[in-house]
């Protein structure tokens, strides 16, 4: 089963960017279609951008022509970058294969924080 861990959260002030990574526990990670998702909290969890391989990227409404997703598939990484930050943008940052495994999942990583706020 894959595992990931994501790093690179913080406190940021709107307009601010940040960039966050996420490791795979998987050798080819090009095999898997990846996505980031983030949960506020009181809120579910929700699908904020999916990379299917080659340059197919897709992006939630709320963060279009904001986040950039991208893999290094030779690092096993895959990442996130956040400009014109929002302080809606604040939540728990995940990354996992998509479609999402159940949320009992093992694959489920401890997420980063991203705080937006001034």
């Amino acid at each position: 089963q894959v595992q990931f861990v994501e790093s690179g959260g913080g406190l940021v002030q709107p307009g601010g960017s940040l960039r966050l990574s996420c490791t795979a526990s998987v050798r080819f990670l090009s095999m898997y279609t990846v996505a980031w998702y983030r949960q506020a909290p009181g809120k579910q969890r929700e699908v904020v951008a999916v990379h299917r391989g080659g340059s197919t990227t897709e992006y939630s409404t709320s963060v279009t022509g904001r986040f950039t997703i991208s893999r290094d598939n030779s690092e096993n990484t895959a990442y996130l970058q956040m400009n014109s930050l929002k302080p809606e943008d604040t939540a728990v940052y995940y990354c996992n294969t998509f479609p999402p495994p159940g949320e009992g999942s093992r694959s489920w990583g401890q997420g980063t924080q991203v705080t937006v706020s001034s």
